[in-house]
């Protein structure tokens, strides 16, 4: 693989295929869960909230995650539709943070991501009322088998409020570990979508 070195990162003119190199050689060497990354929203009161989720997919039109709707997180996002993220590859001593708006995911994408789960998945995607009270585990089960039963054998439609939603990224730092705790930060930043982005070396 080529991937850029810490070294190079003044040589990328944009994030978004260093992130690609990084992305690749964590899921080559990042034991565990390489796509997983820490998820910051923020209430009406501006009130912070964090947790990790899946990377689902991404591109040069963002990084998308999907949700129940009504959960803590979609709650959050209805009120705030701002998010930040954090890759921690930790074998590779790397992180990875982005922020910027929130945008959902168009209905379809959603659908066919949606139909490629497993199909536990999606079950419990209706059985569960996510972020809320829940009085027993006996309650969940019940739930579960209370919808595998009603789609038996059949398809299972995608949850109207399940659904995705791609943080479109305004800055995007490149953190790599270094002795002594002098690490390489470079942050590329941009005033809107679309627009070019510029880069700037940080203090560790």
């Amino acid at each position: 693989m080529n991937a850029l070195t810490p070294g190079d990162f003044i040589e990328a003119a944009e994030p978004f295929n260093l992130f690609g190199d990084w992305f690749e050689e964590a899921k080559a060497r990042e034991p565990n869960d390489p796509e997983a990354m820490v998820l910051a929203t923020a209430d009406a009161n501006g009130l912070p909230d964090a947790r990790m989720v899946l990377l689902k997919g991404w591109s040069e039109s963002g990084f998308a995650f999907y949700t129940n709707a009504e959960s803590a997180k979609g709650m959050q996002l209805a009120a705030n539709m701002q998010a930040a993220a954090l890759f921690h590859w930790k074998s590779l001593r790397r992180q990875v943070r982005l922020r910027g708006p929130v945008t959902p995911t168009p209905d379809p994408e959603a659908d066919a991501y949606f139909a490629s789960r497993a199909r536990d998945s999606r079950i419990g995607a209706w059985a569960s009322q996510q972020s809320r009270p829940l009085e027993s585990r006996f309650a969940l089960e019940k739930a579960v088998a209370h919808y595998a039963l009603k789609f038996g054998i059949g398809e299972i439609p995608r949850p109207p409020y399940w659904r995705g939603y791609t943080i479109v990224p305004l800055s995007i730092e490149f953190w790599a570990d270094k002795p002594f705790r002098l690490h390489d930060r470079v942050r590329f930043t941009r005033e809107a979508p679309g627009l070019a982005w510029t880069k700037q070396r940080l203090f560790p």
